[in-house]
């Protein structure tokens, strides 16, 4: 049944001077119900929403009757087609695809790539997860680099890439007016078990961890790192040293010599050790000065091998 106001709008039109007498009326209502329940029933396509279907094509509104029309529309309508077969679900579950980890700074570093492990790299990370191998490991040429010295015996060598690029710094530190000392170079194996063991017999084996490496952890070992002083004397081995004039200077200039400060300030839970302003650890211009650039203040973070707070 239409319930769209068509049959109320039909019979408004009869009512007027024209209308047909109620007998016309009653034979055109019995002969035409199919087709006047067809018209009142037919949307107005000016009402329509966009998109809605229009009418069937091969039915024409307004000729011949309900039956007629029912005929012609099952006479051409196709038989409905059998349903598809289903497709089985797939009985394996994909594996997920790993996304893969970003590449450390240091992969977009200038200059050529070297080794992380060997310790005869300047590249070597040395820390409280990465001991050296072998343990027992010397330097094959170590040397002693003409710069003021505060030490002797072992401690006053280096490296010769080290000792070399020493030399440079110390030198141009010295034209800025500001005195640098060596004041612990190269550590052999012996060396740092009598220092370390000193520590733990002192003050235990769990404060020792925080001030001195173990036998076979310590990058004084390696050659590539050694300990400055002030001219003055003042500070060493001392927080304070950071104000002191030689720690200011190298702060700000030893990148450009291939070193840098390797244990930064506050930086304890990744480093693995306290503030060490005087420590000072060569990696080659080109990274010294792409981490000084970018802000990177760790070796961890710079060669992405992760936080090394305690021995494992």
């Amino acid at each position: 049944m239409c319930h769209n106001g068509g049959g109320e709008a039909f019979v408004r039109r009869g009512t007027g001077a024209d209308a047909p007498s109620r007998r016309v009326f009653t034979r055109l209502l019995l002969a035409g119900t199919g087709l006047a329940a067809l018209t009142a029933c037919t949307p107005d396509p000016a009402a329509e929403p966009a998109g809605t279907p229009g009418p069937t094509p091969g039915l024409s509104p307004g000729t011949g009757s309900a039956t007629q029309t029912a005929t012609a529309t099952a006479s051409t309508s196709p038989l409905p087609a059998s349903p598809a077969p289903a497709t089985p679900a797939p009985t394996t579950t994909p594996t997920p695809t790993r996304p893969k980890a970003a590449p450390p700074p240091s992969a977009a570093a200038p200059g050529p790539q070297h080794s992380l492990t060997d310790p005869a790299s300047p590249w070597v990370v040395v820390n409280k997860h990465r001991p050296l191998s072998p343990a027992t490991f010397v330097p094959p040429d170590l040397a002693r680099p003409a710069v003021r010295l505060a030490t002797s015996g072992e401690a006053a060598l280096l490296n010769s890439t080290t000792a070399a690029a020493a030399e440079k710094m110390f030198a141009a530190a010295a034209a800025d007016g500001v005195t640098i000392t060596l004041a612990s170079g190269y550590r052999s194996f012996t060396t740092q078990t009598a220092i370390y063991g000193g520590y733990a017999a002192s003050r235990g084996r769990a404060d020792a961890d925080t001030a001195s490496a173990r036998p076979g952890y310590s990058e004084h070992q390696t050659g590539w790192s050694f300990d400055i002083g002030d001219g003055g004397g003042a500070c060493s081995f001392q927080p304070c040293f950071a104000q002191q004039p030689a720690a200011v200077w190298a702060k700000a200039n030893a990148h450009r010599f291939g070193f840098v400060v390797r244990y930064p300030w506050m930086l304890q839970g990744i480093t693995g050790y306290y503030y060490e302003p005087w420590h000072l650890r060569y990696i080659g211009t080109g990274a010294a000065t792409d981490m000084f650039i970018r802000g990177i203040a760790t070796l961890e973070q710079y060669f992405g091998v992760g936080a090394a707070p305690a021995y494992r």
